[in-house]
């Protein structure tokens, strides 16, 4: 989870919201990594988790996940979640929860969808304060800028 921390924080100076996340191999060895990049790159499917997932599976020379580990410092959304479940990685282990989007538990639960035939364990909460804490920080920077642009206009 420290390697997907610093790279949330990595998005976050780039003014990306941060979340971070690796791909971990059964060795222990991480074979992907990814920060958001929508903003940077223009490109709405540039999540964490899906550019942590795709350079795995380059390095695996294989879509196949299913010995993986996703670790990721937000609760992956529904389209993270349906790339999880086409790679088939074993295991999902996130930090702070997504009220709003959240879908392994908080608002669904694709993962663990009874009609759905692979179903990776999940593992959520693990360093939640910290992981909640950088996208706190950065909501605060962000609203904080938008606010003081507001209150300038008004004046």
């Amino acid at each position: 989870m420290q390697e997907a921390l610093q790279l949330a924080q990595v998005a976050a100076d780039c003014k990306e919201v941060p979340v971070g996340a690796v791909v971990v191999d059964s060795s222990g060895a991480i074979i992907g990594r990814g920060s958001n990049l929508r903003e940077k790159n223009a490109d709405p499917l540039a999540h964490a988790e899906v550019l942590a997932i795709r350079q795995a599976a380059e390095a695996r020379k294989s879509w196949n996940l299913s010995d993986c580990t996703l670790v990721v410092t937000l609760e992956p959304c529904p389209m993270c979640a349906g790339a999880i479940l086409q790679t088939h990685i074993s295991r999902v282990v996130f930090g702070a929860w997504d009220s709003k989007l959240g879908a392994c538990g908080s608002v669904w639960d694709i993962l663990r969808d009874p009609h759905i035939g692979s179903h990776p364990q999940v593992f959520g909460s693990v360093c939640e304060s910290q992981c909640a804490q950088i996208l706190s920080d950065f909501f605060a920077r962000t609203n904080s800028r938008t606010n003081s642009r507001i209150n300038s206009r008004t004046k």
